[in-house]
């Protein structure tokens, strides 16, 4: 697919998709959207020796400062709109189900579906001047790519319904005591800081991070039962060539050389 709204940067195995909409403070259209759940579908497959991806905004203002309002003027009824937040879950889950860590490095402005798209990554690193907002209710709205289902989770049934309904502007240092981003950092390192952290998971055993996404996604999922996935995991995972591999490294104190088998 030839992207027009992201760009796709391989640093050694470590994909830099850069949301390119800077005109619009990188506010999410609905072909920005698909082609972020393309990437997340198939077009990672052409990357060689991935290791993670890091998810960015185009320029030092926004990481993404919303949704494309623009093409919300055109729907006329619930269904058509129930559609659109459908897209955007689809999307999202995709990347929230994906295999290899995907970080959010968040610069500037992270608000409404911008918000919703970091939340969705498994992991965020907040530069100093990122400011993490749910305006929906201003216009109306309220999240609609899951964003009142994944906030909860990190921040609590009550601080969501705060930040939801008063659409108070939190900043990186709050972000990180509420447990929505992991790590502070000054501004511009975002994304070396990402890149750390995926080579740090890159030398781990692919099948069993792949596994723990999966496991930890159980957690939230109503359809799933987390524990029931731990249990089954860790059982797939004991017949694999990694885990012997890493038991053997641990007894013969060395390092491991993980295949993904």
């Amino acid at each position: 697919m030839d992207y027009q709204n992201i760009l796709i940067e391989n640093q050694n195995g470590v994909v830099i998709l850069t949301i390119n909409r800077p005109h619009a403070l990188n506010a999410l259209n609905m072909a920005t959207i698909s082609e972020v759940g393309h990437f997340f579908e198939l077009g990672y497959k052409e990357i060689e020796n991935l290791k993670g991806v890091v998810i960015t905004g185009a320029g030092d203002k926004a990481f993404v400062a919303g949704a494309d309002i623009k093409e919300f003027t055109g729907i006329e009824s619930p269904e058509q709109g129930s559609a659109l937040a459908r897209n955007g879950h689809v999307a999202f889950d995709r990347m929230e189900q994906f295999h290899k860590p995907v970080i959010a490095a968040v610069q500037g402005f992270c608000l409404g579906g911008g918000f919703e798209l970091a939340l969705a990554c498994h992991m965020r690193i907040a530069g100093e001047k990122a400011k993490f907002s749910f305006p929906e209710v201003n216009l109306g709205l309220l999240p609609g790519f899951n964003g009142s289902q994944r906030l909860p989770m990190l921040v609590g049934k009550a601080k969501a319904f705060e930040m939801l309904m008063t659409t108070d502007m939190i900043k990186a240092e709050e972000a990180v005591r509420l447990g929505i981003a992991n790590h502070h950092v000054i501004q511009g390192e975002e994304i070396n800081k990402s890149i750390e952290i995926i080579e740090k998971i890159a030398t781990k055993a692919p099948l069993a991070i792949a596994e723990v996404i999966k496991t930890v996604n159980a957690y939230q999922n109503k359809e799933a039962d987390g524990t029931e996935q731990e249990i089954n995991s860790f059982g797939y995972l004991m017949t694999t060539d990694d885990f012997k591999e890493g038991t053997a490294a641990f007894i013969e104190k060395r390092g491991a050389n993980f295949k993904g088998k």
